[in-house]
């Protein structure tokens, strides 16, 4: 959803009234367990990331992380944001390549 037409956090009930959530997003977001905005508050967005290229075997697109962490900002601090505020901040996070610099959490020996 576009930012600016985001509810408050608090009245989210569906991951499609999240910022930047389509129906690819939401998808994600249900194949990693996550059918609610509810189940999202507590989220880490770099585990998410990491959790969905292990899931689903492929690196995606670092953009894919911004998005992520802008639904747990939203989340957390009731301001929805367009993904690209938070490239900044995760780039120097996380500098280089962010899907090889985010290691996949449970991956098997």
């Amino acid at each position: 959803m576009n930012p600016l037409r985001c509810p408050p956090a608090s009245l989210a009930r569906t991951l499609l009234q999240l910022p930047n959530v389509g129906p690819a997003m939401a998808a994600d977001l249900r194949l990693l367990g996550h059918t609610s905005p509810h189940s999202l508050t507590a989220a880490d967005p770099y585990r998410l990331y990491a959790q969905l290229c292990q899931q689903t075997g492929v690196h995606h697109d670092p953009c894919v992380l911004d998005v992520f962490i802008a639904v747990c900002h939203y989340l957390q601090h009731d301001e929805a944001l367009p993904w690209w505020h938070f490239t900044a901040a995760r780039k120097q996070k996380l500098p280089g390549d962010a899907a090889a610099g985010i290691p996949l959490y449970n991956k098997a020996p």
